[in-house]
């Protein structure tokens, strides 16, 4: 009976995993889209970007490599049995996706109320750029979720193949995220004139 249960209980883990890479690669195609549309927006004449990029822009940059980082410390901490320092670090993670959360925020805030570029602006290539915080801030907050609902996890004492389970499904999104982030800050760079 306990060998039956612990199948099933490999299945619902290994189809919980595939939906996340399903996910993961249907945000992928989302922001490739994103970026796609710039690109034939922006190819017309007239139609450059033509705006800094706000300081706070690298600087969240900054932060969601450290949060990466804290992360992958946080599951070595789970492999090895460490269990008040995968919490540690899993709490280290989560101040850093907050404070990337943040700072993004505030790079609206400079971009509409300093530098005046809207969102509804005749120019779509500068309306693309909140396009593209604004998803992945969506992201961001359902990674955020995903953090506390694994942090929670270890705080209950569940057994270590789920605590696992939880770090490796919340180390994909959240590692995947990063890139993403890295990946649209480089191609928004390229493309400011």
């Amino acid at each position: 009976m306990a060998r039956m249960e612990q199948d099933n209980d490999r299945l619902n883990l290994g189809a919980k995993k595939f939906s996340m890479w399903i996910f993961i690669f249907t945000s992928f195609m989302l922001f490739a889209a994103f970026t796609s549309g710039f690109i034939v927006y922006s190819g017309g004449s007239g139609h450059g970007l033509n705006v800094i990029m706000p300081q706070s822009f690298l600087y969240s940059t900054i932060v969601i490599v450290l949060s990466s980082g804290s992360l992958f410390l946080a599951s070595k901490a789970a492999k090895a049995l460490q269990f008040d320092k995968q919490k540690l670090y899993l709490w280290i993670t989560l101040g850093l996706g907050l404070a990337f959360f943040a700072l993004q925020i505030y790079a609206c805030y400079v971009l509409t109320f300093k530098m005046q570029i809207y969102f509804v602006d005749p120019n779509a290539s500068r309306s693309f750029v909140y396009v593209f915080v604004g998803a992945h801030l969506v992201h961001i907050f359902a990674a955020l979720l995903l953090l506390i609902n694994t942090l929670i996890g270890t705080y209950r004492n569940i057994p270590q193949v789920r605590n696992m389970f939880k770090m490796e499904l919340t180390s994909i999104f959240w590692h995947f995220l990063d890139i993403i982030w890295i990946y649209l800050y480089v191609f928004l760079l390229l493309n400011h004139n």
